[in-house]
């Protein structure tokens, strides 16, 4: 598999090959243990005939380059987010995965009536395989047509909206209303919408309903007005994509460099909030192929301390969604990217056998 296409690209060129191997049997070695790696044990695990002398030029070399950094109470050196991205660029060897193991991935990906299942399966699957947190990016409602409306009313001013997109997928929402609504009005509203809407695209529902809201009010009747106040509700738009499935986010907590309590609180309430995890998913969905932001790459501060790797999913010839891996940037990328890519793909498959 090419390393993937990336903005934060660096290329390795400007590195001579000693330094090269340096660089990626340090790295290896750090992401291995989580401990700085100090010039003895370079000189050890590298294949390089080099004095442990010659081996600290380098060392301060790619130190200069920004590469590397010496954390305050060690001898050792630690990457930085510019070097894990030229090792990510430049200088990995990803590991296939056995057939085996993607077998018991197929298994754990079997085709099913309900898309939702399928979706959770698969950031279940992640979170499982790589110990960190799997993230899978809804399919947006411009994918979804409606089938059938149902509004029940609730006391308080509330209702309950019951949607039937595609096949057989059902949603449900609770609004607030301005009024209460006895049954009959709710049920004349859903007939309404029923035949002017069944068989559209959900963006379409929502945009031709915004353009009969614009309309002048004084001029509608009272079947009308009842029809645009739950109806808007019901259609409303999602901020920035739908939604996501997280699975595995307590993982984060066992991870040394993760385990600080201010790091994970504020990491915990983006999860929460999801607009951040959102954009980000977001920004892979417009992306061709494999993704991966390494820190303060992704532009948000509570994930400086975290790497993602992301992969579009596909229905059709249509890309539909995303999904990936949030961990430390000390994760064994040989390994989550190709889990990743593989996820991805039997997603694909699986969805679209399912329809």
């Amino acid at each position: 598999m090419a390393s993937p296409p990336n903005a934060h690209h660096i290329d390795s060129a400007g590195l001579n090959e000693r330094a090269q191997a340096l660089l990626k049997t340090l790295i290896e070695r750090y992401i291995r243990d989580g401990q700085p790696v100090g010039s003895r044990t370079l000189s050890r695990d590298s294949s390089l005939e080099l004095s442990p002398a010659s081996i600290r030029n380098v060392m301060a070399d790619l130190e200069e380059m920004g590469l590397v950094i010496s954390p305050h109470t060690s001898a050792g050196r630690v990457p930085t987010v510019k070097g894990y991205r030229m090792f990510v660029d430049s200088l990995l060897t990803i590991k296939p995965l056995g057939e085996q193991e993607v077998r018991s991935m197929e298994v754990q990906l079997r085709p099913s009536d309900e898309p939702q299942r399928i979706l959770r399966a698969a950031s279940s699957l992640l979170s499982e395989i790589t110990s960190m947190a799997g993230v899978v990016l809804i399919p947006r409602r411009e994918h979804e047509s409606l089938r059938q409306v149902e509004f029940l009313p609730l006391s308080h001013n509330r209702v309950l909206a019951i949607l039937v997109v595609n096949e057989r997928e059902v949603q449900n929402k609770i609004i607030h209303t301005t009024r209460d609504y006895s049954s009959s009005e709710l049920q004349q509203a859903a007939n309404y919408l029923n035949q002017q809407f069944a068989g559209r695209a959900l963006h379409q529902v929502r945009e031709t309903l915004l353009q009969e809201m614009g309309e002048a009010r004084t001029k509608m009747n009272e079947l009308m007005l009842t029809t645009i106040e739950v109806a808007s509700q019901t259609f409303a738009e999602e901020e920035a994509g739908s939604d996501y499935l997280l699975e595995g986010q307590t993982n984060l907590m066992g991870y040394q460099e993760m385990a600080d309590i201010d790091r994970l609180r504020g990491l915990f309430d983006a999860f929460n909030r999801k607009r951040d995890i959102l954009h980000l998913l977001d920004q892979s969905l417009g992306a061709q192929g494999l993704q991966i932001f390494i820190g303060e790459e992704s532009g948000y501060q509570v994930l400086d301390a975290c790497s993602v790797v992301t992969s579009p999913y596909k229905q059709g010839d249509q890309v539909v969604g995303v999904l990936g891996v949030i961990g430390p940037t000390r994760m064994a990328y040989d390994r989550v990217i190709p889990i990743v890519d593989v996820t991805a793909r039997l997603l694909s498959a699986a969805l679209n056998q399912a329809h």
